[in-house]
């Protein structure tokens, strides 16, 4: 915990890095499980972005980057684009077939008879 918490202070993470490391591990983990079963896409892709975003632009500064690390820093900041885009995709046409939302919509209770 300690070594993550000196590496986000290397990358400019200055603000309470306790509180931070645990924001973002709630964010994370929640965003994921949630986006993983297709619950509240919409919510759960808004809050992988706030996280994804501005790490992506803090962490992976390839354009600043010493020579010998830049590629590594380039495909690591693509990569994380790449993701963006795709969680871009999914808040614009939606989680699909397979989500929890639209099976609790199809089940059908049979009606009481009185």
């Amino acid at each position: 915990m300690s070594r993550t918490k000196a590496t986000m202070i290397e990358y400019g993470f200055q603000w309470n890095p306790d509180l931070l490391l645990y924001i973002a591990s709630f964010v994370l983990l929640v965003g994921g499980i949630f986006l993983l079963i297709g619950y509240r896409s919409g919510f759960a892709v808004t809050l992988l972005l706030i996280y994804w975003v501005p790490v992506t632009f803090m962490v992976y500064q390839f354009w600043n980057a010493p020579e010998g690390t830049k590629n590594i820093q380039t495909v690591n900041f693509l990569k994380n684009i790449a993701i963006i885009g795709g969680l871009m995709h999914i808040l614009i046409h939606g989680v699909g077939k397979y989500s929890i939302r639209r099976f609790f919509g199809m089940v059908k209770l049979p009606k009481e008879k009185w």
